[in-house]
């Protein structure tokens, strides 16, 4: 029991471990280490978090804690394992250990701050451990030192330092809130604001939440505060693109999802749900459109993480049992199959050194491995089944009809469904299409590394478990996190 109570507290000291290690081989291979041992115990809170909450100090994990948790670990994991592969093809160059180490001790510090936030136990604590991903995450996008990276992390520490100033006042008037039924000396904790938020006043938690959907969902990419990532994304290195969408996103909704829990108690559900419906269907209108016309396949996958923003947000919009359900199951598939994506991507730019899509041809002859799986990691972003956003977005969809939010679920459905077009496209014409002739400055066929193979088959397995018979325990986990997130008022 004791062990079980230390799991919160456990599981960032890995990567945090990891990122002190000196020599850039070992660095490697401890990073790695370190993915598989966070993954390891991610899920063996699942069971735990499943029944009840577990507190350590100053950190907390429940059910909604735990989805996110799971999530940013496996994505650490896979992601931990590419890079090997994904750096070998600059251990020639001569600052090459230099930048190995900056590339990994960012990287684990990044995992580090992801994990610290959905465990961290208050508002405020939550704040800080967001604004610290954000620092991380934007050396890392510079990390390259190019012209193109440091214009992109500029413009992503601009937006994201301009949205957690937002955020910084949701959380000021969250304060103010708490503080006329808990008193002056609170710490802004879960569970003392839950239970007295029936009695907040209703305007200031509604101005907080308001607050909170703009300042972090700046950070999560939801329209109209979005901009910053398609450029970020597509300039970072591939792990971190992967790391980016797979689970920064996220643990950005998931402080907005805390949020949520509370405007939902003291207001009712129906002014939270709408506001989140309005920024869901603004950002999936929006990814969709831009999915259509794309020409960089980085930027393709960036708008595609949009989209399944505003596909979480409209879930939660919905707010039946169901919709909540399959809005967790999406976080834990959008991991997998972004991450698989993203990883795909950086094996076709590192074959063809381009990441323009009219000049990737013929990924199934030249990446035997890796072609096939990129396209099977799109389809199963455009929600084909058997994967796991299928069944995800399927439970969101059937929410909706539950609710009786005909006309959203129908908009939901469409755009969707043009979404599929715009990525479907792209990637059958990269797969599918017969490679350049030999000597337009390709190489040889064949996979750059096995390392860049091994966490894209495990992804896809991890995606048809998820959407054919996910287990017991994470089912369990699911539905509580649905009924922690449902109408308490």
């Amino acid at each position: 029991m004791t062990v079980v109570l230390i799991l919160p507290a456990l599981l960032p000291l890995l990567p945090a471990a990891a990122a002190l290690a000196a020599p850039v081989r070992v660095t490697q291979y401890l990073t790695v280490g370190s993915g598989l041992a966070a993954f390891t115990l991610a899920c063996a809170l699942v069971p735990h978090a499943g029944r009840r909450d577990l507190h350590t100090g100053i950190l907390r994990a429940d059910a909604l804690s735990a989805v996110f948790v799971l999530a940013t670990a496996f994505v650490y994991a896979a992601c931990a394992a590419h890079s090997i592969g994904y750096l070998r093809h600059d251990e020639r160059a001569r600052d090459f250990p230099r930048y190995a180490r900056r590339f990994y001790l960012g990287f684990n510090l990044f995992a580090w701050s992801m994990l610290c936030a959905p465990l961290v136990d208050g508002l405020a604590l939550l704040w800080v451990a967001v604004e610290v991903t954000t620092v991380v995450s934007a050396l890392l996008v510079a990390v390259d030192n190019t012209e193109g990276a440091t214009e992109a992390a500029w413009k992503y520490v601009l937006l994201a330092s301009a949205g957690l100033g937002v955020a910084l006042l949701a959380t000021i008037f969250m304060y103010y809130a708490g503080s006329q039924a808990l008193g002056q000396t609170y710490d802004l904790a879960f569970d003392p604001l839950m239970k007295a938020a029936a009695h907040l006043p209703p305007t200031a938690v509604r101005l907080s939440f308001v607050l909170a959907v703009l300042g972090f969902g700046t950070k999560a990419g939801l329209v109209p505060v979005h901009t910053w990532l398609p450029d970020a994304h597509a300039e970072a290195p591939t792990p971190v693109s992967a790391m980016l969408s797979g689970s920064l996103l996220a643990v950005s909704f998931y402080a907005v999802l805390r949020y949520y829990q509370i405007a939902a108690t003291t207001l009712g559900p129906t002014f939270p749900r709408t506001v989140l419906l309005v920024f869901g269907i603004a950002s999936l209108l929006l990814a969709a459109l831009y999915l259509l016309d794309q020409h960089d396949i980085k930027r393709l996958l960036a708008y595609s993480s949009v989209e399944h923003m505003g596909i979480l947000a409209i879930g939660v919009g919905f707010g039946a049992p169901i919709a909540l359900a399959g809005v967790l199951l999406h976080v834990l598939a959008h991991a997998a199959a972004k991450g698989n994506a993203f990883m795909g991507a950086g094996a076709l730019v590192r074959a063809y050194r381009t990441k323009e899509i009219h000049r990737l041809r013929g990924a199934a002859q030249v990446l035997p491995w890796s072609g096939p799986m990129f396209l099977a990691a799109i389809l199963a972003l455009s929600a084909l089944p058997p994967f796991g956003i299928f069944r995800s977005e399927f439970q969101i969809v059937a929410g909706g009809l539950d609710s009786g939010q005909y006309g959203p679920a129908a908009v939901l459905v469409v755009l969707v469904t043009l979404a599929f077009l715009g990525l479907a496209l792209a990637a059958t014409r990269v797969v599918l299409t017969p490679a350049p002739a030999s000597g337009a400055g390709l190489r040889e066929p064949g996979e750059p590394s096995v390392w860049m193979v091994v966490p894209v088959v495990a992804g896809l397995l991890a995606l048809l478990v998820l959407g054919l018979h996910p287990p017991t325990d994470l089912a369990h986990l699911l539905m509580r996190g649905a009924t922690e997130l449902g109408d308490r008022s």
